[in-house]
């Protein structure tokens, strides 16, 4: 099953406040978001070598202008959208989502800064590249781990079974009574960061990191993929292990600097919050509604493990896993 394009229209439905699909179809669209993530994460010869940039030996600035293209038509197909059903509706109108809720902060005269039209695009694009990529190929790992330890998935299938039932699906103010689950995506995060370095920082001052002199304007990059398999920090770091994080204090908001998916700071992911409920409610009711096994023939020692690099890690081949429902079949039509 394909989980990544069922999750990113998921939270584009929250975003948005719409399908995709009205503004571009669905295959163009999986492809926009793909190539943001790749060209956001190769090395481009010209940002290191600049006397060659302007030759663009890679084509990467080509596809770039194209690609920013195609996401301004789409953003301003959004926004005017927007503006429509305000204008339709008046004093009635009802914010439904976050671009509604960014258009009529736009509207405050008394900002201090001013939030013109490419500004609410800017946020859009924001939220829509990190709560979506980060969300689903979060819960597509967490699922691929999963299956290599079915014990795992027992667990989290009597946590759940004993505190939502199996009359209902799981709702995010469920979350604080499944700690369980909580720690299976705190340790997914851990071995699968959706960002393997987080966005780079400038020194402010001469400093020594670990013996290394670091002068002043010094570009440093933090690899949170290193940090998370660290045998310094972590027992057995290489093995997925979500007890690890049962009765645990470490969070993933930027405050503990052993766990840093989201990075930390004012430089921290704008939509980790949103991508963050994304996770733990989907991941939750993938595995309270469905029972989860590798197709026939398939051992989980053949289950592909490798990654694409890139600006985020996903998996290089789409997750293949025979699922079938364990709920009332009314819940599903109710989906």
């Amino acid at each position: 099953m394909e989980i990544r394009m069922g999750r990113r229209e998921e939270i584009l439905w929250t975003t948005l406040g719409s399908n995709p699909g009205s503004a571009t179809c669905p295959e163009e669209f999986k492809w926009m978001l793909d190539e943001l993530f790749l060209l956001n994460g190769v090395l481009n010869i010209g940002d290191s070598i600049p006397w060659l940039d302007w030759m663009d030996l890679q084509g990467y600035i080509k596809r770039m202008k194209k690609l920013s293209k195609m996401f301004h038509r789409f953003l301003e197909h959004v926004v005017e959208e927007h503006n429509q059903w305000r204008l339709r509706d008046g004093k009635d109108f009802v914010a439904k989502d976050m671009v509604d809720v960014l258009l009529q902060i736009a509207d405050d005269p008394t900002l201090e800064v001013e939030l013109d039209r490419e500004s609410v695009k800017a946020f859009t694009q924001d939220l829509i590249a990190g709560g979506t990529e980060s969300s689903a190929a979060t819960v597509e790992w967490a699922i691929t781990e999963l299956l290599k330890k079915p014990q795992v998935i027992a667990k989290a299938t009597e946590e759940l079974d004993r505190v939502i039932g199996r009359g209902r699906w799981v709702t995010e103010k469920d979350m604080p009574s499944l700690p369980y689950v909580d720690a299976i995506v705190k340790e997914t995060m851990r071995l699968h960061p959706v960002a393997p370095l987080l966005v780079p920082r400038l020194a402010r001052e001469d400093t020594t990191v670990a013996g290394y002199d670091i002068p002043t304007g010094t570009r440093v990059l933090v690899s949170v993929w290193s940090i998370g398999r660290d045998p310094a920090l972590w027992d057995a770091p290489e093995e997925f292990m979500p007890e690890r994080f049962l009765g645990s204090r470490l969070d993933v908001k930027g405050q503990d600097y052993e766990l840093l998916p989201f990075g930390s700071g004012r430089r921290m992911c704008p939509a980790y919050s949103l991508g963050l409920k994304v996770i733990q409610v989907s991941l939750a009711n993938l595995l309270h509604g469905f029972t989860w096994s590798l197709p026939g023939g398939m051992t989980k020692e053949e289950l592909s493990m490798e990654e694409i690099f890139g600006l985020s890690t996903p998996r290089k081949f789409p997750l293949e896993a025979v699922v079938g429902p364990k709920l009332p079949a009314h819940l599903y039509s109710e989906a």
